[in-house]
């Protein structure tokens, strides 16, 4: 069977398959012109929380790839957590600020805003470089009064090309372990992430759909989560492909659609 005429859409990751800090993994650009050349629509699933839609909208145009109305991010999906009117404790960059806001939530930033009394109903996590032992007392307090702990993702690191960086799943890590609460995530591999991922892809099957990734716990298991196949680079935190129960396994996304389009 050609497997090309029967995926509608690739849910492609950014991070390790796309570029490496914005600096393009070779082939990427020209694999996805490809994908679109052929009519299949590509979605870009994150879970950067740090960017906004915007700026990650436009860091892909710059390397070439349009993708207005295509980006997903897993501040997008701890927004779906939210409840208009909460005040909401954000322990996040300016994508889990900005999704916060469009919820109708009251964002309150620790390393920005100088009123921190008073209880919190929520506080969101994500990557933030601004992070600190105040930032984790705040929250820490805040989860200890009642507020729901909400994790937009809980990757331990990201990929760079000079290396790995502490991911937003590690600074979650600390105020789960500092409070002894067990947080609510959203982002890959979990339900809310997948929730919006159908609502962007009306009338398509998610057996017509493939995600690519470059982790197996996360893009992987995000693929079971939505229920169609996955595809696993190995350009960005995976370097073995031993053990893998991917339906392709391929040196690069270049690669991938290549067999893809040509099986």
């Amino acid at each position: 069977m050609n497997k090309s005429l029967t995926t509608e859409v690739v849910l492609c990751d950014l991070d390790g398959v796309v570029w490496l800090a914005h600096q393009p993994i070779p082939g990427s650009v020209e694999a996805i012109s490809a994908l679109r050349a052929r009519g299949i629509r590509v979605l870009f699933v994150t879970n950067n929380s740090f960017s906004t839609v915007e700026q990650q909208e436009a860091a892909l145009h710059s390397i070439g790839i349009p993708a207005t109305g295509d980006v997903v991010t897993s501040a997008m999906s701890a927004a779906t957590a939210l409840t208009p009117g909460w005040r909401v404790l954000v322990c996040g960059g300016d994508g889990l600020i900005e999704e916060t806001q469009k919820a109708g939530a009251i964002a309150v930033v620790p390393y920005r805003d100088n009123d921190l009394s008073g209880t919190f109903d929520a506080v969101v996590v994500g990557l933030h470089r601004e992070f600190n032992f105040d930032v984790l007392s705040v929250a820490l307090t805040a989860v200890l009064n009642g507020a729901q702990l909400i994790g937009s993702n809980e990757d331990p690191t990201y990929p760079t090309p000079t290396g790995r960086l502490p991911g937003g799943g590690a600074i979650l890590a600390a105020i789960t372990k500092a409070s002894g609460v067990v947080p609510l995530v959203t982002g890959k591999p979990h339900h809310p992430m997948a929730g919006l991922v159908k609502q962007m892809c009306p009338g398509v099957s998610v057996t017509n759909m493939l995600m690519v990734g470059d982790m197996e716990d996360t893009d992987g298991a995000f693929a079971q989560t939505l229920g169609c196949p996955f595809g696993l680079v190995l350009s960005g935190v995976t370097q073995s492909a031993h053990g893998s129960l991917a339906a392709y396994v391929e040196p690069s996304l270049s690669h991938l659609v290549e067999r893809l389009l040509n099986s």
